[in-house]
């Protein structure tokens, strides 16, 4: 597909934004000249987008494989302007972030391990641990333990669930493993913490984060 000189967006994408006013952006016409390489995955994108949309009634396998087409050549749109907007070198990419970040945050509440993790984002496990401490600055492990322990701060304040259902829902083994990791973290039982807020909620059966 030949890149067009002028400044003016290509007639494909003029006429999918004009049906679309939703994905308009708030940038001038002409920022579309000062990037070429943007300019053709944009106009690729939205000729798949048009093609997906057109063969969603009569041909959905080939509706779903434009649109997969369509999401690897956003992936890795995103992924190259990730590097030149100079994110650390080695590390993931936008979309590998948001990706594995969004994977986590929707199973918190079972067990993730690397091996999933990293297959998320097409990567071998042993390669993903290295680019995701370059991203995050600490690993895969600590950072997934961080979110439990946020969700479970966060279901403290505001939910009247016991200690013990909110240790389950959060992924972790039972209320003794919840108070361990919490007071490693923040230095006090969840108990405390919570009471501390004057949560209202159930009676804690505090004795399991005593022992722990």
């Amino acid at each position: 597909m030949r890149v067009s000189e002028s400044s003016a967006p290509s007639e494909p994408l003029t006429r999918f934004r004009s049906r679309e006013p939703g994905l308009q952006t708030t940038a001038p016409e002409c920022s579309f000249a000062i990037d070429h390489q943007f300019h053709l995955v944009a106009n690729s994108l939205v000729e798949l987008l048009e093609t997906a949309r057109r063969e969603l009634e009569r041909d959905r396998e080939l509706a779903k494989a434009t649109l997969n087409t369509a999401s690897r050549i956003l992936y890795t749109e995103i992924g190259r302007c990730s590097v030149a907007n100079g994110r650390r070198r080695g590390g993931l990419v936008a979309w590998q972030i948001a990706r594995v970040q969004a994977y986590i945050d929707s199973n918190l509440d079972r067990a993730l391990r690397v091996r999933n993790l990293s297959a998320v984002v097409c990567l071998s496990p042993a390669h993903f641990c290295r680019k995701f401490k370059l991203a995050f600055g600490e690993s895969p492990h600590a950072y997934v333990v961080r979110r439990r322990l946020e969700r479970a701060g966060h279901l403290m304040l505001t939910s009247a669930a016991s200690l013990s259902e909110i240790a389950l829902n959060v992924g972790l083994s039972d209320q003794a493993h919840l108070c361990r990791l919490f007071r490693r973290a923040f230095g006090q039982s969840p108990a405390g913490w919570r009471r501390e807020r004057g949560i209202a909620g159930q009676m804690e059966q505090s004795a399991a984060c005593l022992l722990g």
